[in-house]
């Protein structure tokens, strides 16, 4: 019995120590496949010139991209992270216009910092985290249909907003090599502007409010 008692003692230490605790000053990177999964939907409409088709509503295609982050350990339990990637998407119409083509290939550069609290420090960790996110849009152009209904010009607007995140590290050995799989979600919107012969004849402001699920590996230095 004692054997058995002094071997539970020994193991609910080993399982009380972190392993692989986070350092300050660490850095981990990690190499990730990410679903990218936006919303679309127009929320107003401030200007038709065209006649829309009453009660038209959009949606943005769902992408799969590689995605990098970057991470900074500013405590064991603490770090802030930056990601890299880039994401296209087309929006059709889905209600009063459905399976017209409004935006084709709109490529977005999502800008991301977060702030991670790990709740673990080592070892297996959970972490939640938040942050502030700036939509950058690359290229954009009118769809196939707006083009055919003489939209010569388009364009998304850059903006701000936040995004919330959680997800996990799951170390592999003590060579600072981890899998990791993490979701984000943004809260963010645009506004939509259509031109013909250099006239503006719509605008709608849009809820793109993306998740992005994202499983990979990680490497510590």
């Amino acid at each position: 019995m004692k054997t058995i008692i002094s071997a539970a003692i020994a193991m609910s230490a080993a399982l009380a120590v972190p392993a692989q605790a986070q350092e300050a000053g660490t850095i981990q990177v990690k190499v990730l496949g990410s679903a990218v999964l936006p919303d679309g939907k127009i929320e107003k409409v401030n200007l038709d010139l065209v006649g829309l088709p009453a009660g038209t509503q959009t949606e943005a295609n769902d992408n799969y991209v590689p995605t990098v982050a970057i991470e900074y350990f500013l405590a064991n339990n603490l770090s802030v992270e930056t990601i890299c990637c880039l994401t296209q998407h087309d929006v059709d119409g889905v209600d009063g216009a459905a399976g017209a083509e409004l935006v084709s290939d709109a490529l977005l550069l999502p800008a991301t910092v977060t702030a991670k609290y790990h709740l673990n420090g080592g070892g297996i960790s959970p972490y939640v985290g938040a942050g502030v996110a700036y939509f950058i849009w690359l290229d954009d152009k009118p769809g196939a249909f707006a083009v055919s209904a003489g939209a010569d010009d388009f364009n998304l607007s850059d903006e701000f907003g936040f995004v919330l995140q959680g997800g996990i590290d799951v170390p592999v050995g003590d060579s600072g090599f981890a899998l990791s799989v993490d979701a984000k979600r943004y809260f963010i919107d645009t506004t939509a502007r259509w031109y013909a012969g250099g006239t503006k004849v719509i605008e709608t402001e849009h809820k793109l409010d993306p998740w992005v699920l994202s499983a990979g590996v990680a490497f510590r230095f």
